[in-house]
């Protein structure tokens, strides 16, 4: 069975509803504006500065993995470019291999360049690790800010995870525009 297929099933009984029960336009909207009001609120000075100069930024409130042995992940949010909702998305991603949990955590992705945000726009599918690299930014006790290399063109925030799983990667995820629909 392909994992395309075992993902909406492992996400039904993780969480009791699949992805086709997404949400609606406003519902995203107003969860996207909580998570950037949250992370703005608690990170330091210099990730705002990333966030403002940022050419794009791609907000997932909240992303569910869920394994036991197979695992999937999903979802839905917004980018936002010059401070404007322009295109809604969903997050989903397959594994197999030792894991067995749950997790939600919130992802945020700034798209650094023109072209980086372009290359994202025009895709049919963005993968991660595969269409382009997101370098994991990962915010120190004193408030210093560590990347493999800040000068990456998309660099990618994880933070509040809740769960029993922990995974601080962005790689084998597929994002993809949402249909137009509510």
């Amino acid at each position: 069975m392909r994992i395309a297929v075992l993902l909406p099933i492992l996400l039904s009984v993780a969480l009791g509803a699949t992805p086709a029960a997404a949400k609606d336009r406003a519902e995203i909207a107003r969860e996207v504006a909580a998570t950037l009001k949250e992370f703005r609120a608690n990170t330091p000075p210099k990730v705002q500065a990333y966030v403002a100069r940022a050419k794009g930024v791609l907000v997932f409130p909240s992303v569910v993995k869920a394994g036991i042995g197979i695992g999937g992940e999903y979802g839905e949010g917004a980018l936002l470019v010059g401070n404007k909702l322009v295109e809604y998305y969903s997050v989903a991603g397959g594994s197999i291999g030792f894991q067995f949990g749950a997790q939600s955590r919130s992802q945020i992705l700034l798209f650094m360049t023109a072209d980086a945000l372009a290359a994202f726009r025009k895709s049919k599918g963005w993968k991660a690790g595969v269409d382009g690299s997101v370098a994991v930014v990962t915010v120190g006790a004193g408030g210093e800010v560590m990347t493999p290399d800040q000068k990456q063109p998309v660099l990618g925030f994880i933070y509040g995870a809740k769960g029993l799983m922990y995974n601080l990667s962005f790689e084998g995820q597929k994002f993809s525009k949402l249909k137009s629909k509510k």
